[in-house]
């Protein structure tokens, strides 16, 4: 087995053959865990590696309690209301493990949880009515996700946020402008989708926006709108309401966490559900406007 037993040498990498000896597999059933993303490995030079590191805390992962229980990286769509939530988890697990918050967009939460590099990924693709079955059939485009389960958060109002003193009526129709400056999101964020899917009902040429400038968040656009370097951009009225725009609505939207079913029974996992049911998180989306805080916390079908 020299030169085949991981515990042997000081490879970083493991082959096919050497990752199956250590886990006492076969070799086909190591192509299955890597083709379902339930492993990791990266492929170079045409044949899969499996980092040894990575390999033991996935082992440790998966064994009973996990050992990053203790851990919560929400990777995903940007929310107030969620970020506000996470802080306050943050905050009362301070001495234990990380508690973090990655906004980077709807696909980009789905790619870190299909990658492990994040806990949970909260999404949102199109309108509510259509949640069920849009939400369902974006999670099917990434490794692992046979081990996923969909939980609601919010209902949300999705709209255009405007700068402070634009003078806009406060109708799509008024959106149609040309000489209205754009903040534009990164393709596969929620938001975006959102504004090209509703613009033709609601007579806005998104093919025809004047862009100035791209934001890779909600609030990093809501930011950018504050200080007068666009106009309007799309996005919710709660980061509207956070930042003391004006807002255009276009529609309803489901806001969904996405999640390992392991990961729904942890405590962190609770703890967060707990604190969005909290009566000053109730507050605060009532200051914020735009929430139905309804399904909280059910599971999709």
């Amino acid at each position: 087995m020299a030169g085949e037993t991981p515990a042997e040498g000081d490879d970083s990498y493991l082959t096919v053959k050497q990752v199956a000896r250590y886990l006492h597999l076969n070799e086909k059933k190591i192509y299955a865990l890597v083709q379902e993303g339930r492993i990791p490995a990266t492929r170079a030079t045409g044949k899969w590696l499996f980092p040894r590191r990575l390999v033991d805390e996935w082992l440790l992962e998966t064994a009973h309690g996990g050992a990053l229980a203790d851990r919560l990286i929400v990777a995903g769509s940007d929310d107030p209301l969620l970020a506000h939530a996470i802080s306050h988890l943050a905050a009362e697990t301070a001495q234990g493990g990380p508690v973090a918050y990655c906004p980077g967009g709807t696909r980009a939460g789905l790619r870190m949880l299909s990658l492990r590099q994040a806990a949970v990924a909260a999404i949102h693709w199109g309108r509510a009515e259509e949640a069920r079955v849009r939400h369902g059939r974006l999670v099917t485009e990434y490794a692992g996700h046979e081990q996923w389960v969909l939980v609601r958060m919010a209902r949300r109002e999705q709209g255009v946020m405007l700068r402070p003193g634009l003078a806009l009526r406060a109708e799509a129709s008024a959106l149609a402008d040309p000489a209205l400056r754009w903040l534009v999101r990164q393709a596969g964020a929620g938001s975006q989708r959102f504004l090209e899917t509703a613009a033709a009902p609601a007579g806005i040429p998104v093919d025809r926006l004047r862009i100035v400038q791209h934001a890779h968040s909600e609030r990093e656009a809501a930011f950018l709108l504050r200080q007068g370097l666009a106009d309007c951009a799309p996005g919710v009225r709660a980061a509207a309401g956070e930042f003391g725009l004006d807002f255009i609505p276009l529609g309803w939207e489901d806001f969904d966490f996405v999640l390992p079913r392991a990961i729904y029974f942890r405590h962190l996992f609770q703890r967060l559900l707990e604190i969005l049911r909290s009566e000053p998180l109730a507050q605060l989306a009532q200051r914020l406007g735009g929430y139905d805080l309804t399904a909280l916390g059910c599971v999709r079908a």
